[in-house]
């Protein structure tokens, strides 16, 4: 079963001259609205990044348009599968309309973790291997790897 990470509305102005959610609001709803928390689980985040001067950046994503989204749906972001390795992190997550329960789109993601003063790719502290680890183990039952095309990049 997917984990709930946020849900969010379909708004005006994401809507395009076919009458329906513009391809780069999907980007916009799973950064903003998935990546975005997962990081602050995490203490990857905006505060991590305005106080420790690291944080994570993405390098590739593979995204799916399963089905078109209008103005005024509402959307769950949840996360399907989550792994790490020393200074990568690996996510999967989807958008389902949150009556219809209709899958609309899905995400992999592979981000970096990076010291942003620097701009160098660093390894993750401890404490924060510590919560990603605590994370997966009390969710493991619930991910999915099936169909990842990142996986391989995961260094062990």
């Amino acid at each position: 079963m997917p984990i709930k990470l946020s849900s969010q509305k379909i708004i005006k102005e994401w809507i395009d001259y076919n009458d329906h959610m513009n391809v780069s609001y999907y980007l916009l709803i799973f950064d903003k609205y998935g990546s975005d928390t997962l990081n602050d689980n995490f203490k990857m985040g905006e505060h991590s990044a305005r106080t420790t001067g690291k944080s994570t950046m993405i390098v590739e994503t593979n995204i799916t348009y399963n089905q078109e989204l209008k103005v005024n749906d509402e959307v769950d972001v949840n996360l399907l599968f989550f792994a790490h390795d020393k200074k990568r992190l690996l996510y999967k997550m989807e958008m389902v309309h949150k009556t219809k329960k209709y899958l609309a789109s899905t995400i992999e993601v592979l981000a970096l973790y990076v010291d942003l003063n620097s701009r160098k790719v660093s390894e993750f502290e401890e404490e924060k291997v510590n919560i990603m680890d605590d994370y997966i183990k009390k969710n493991q039952k619930e991910f999915d790897n099936s169909n990842l095309k990142f996986f391989s990049k995961l260094k062990n």
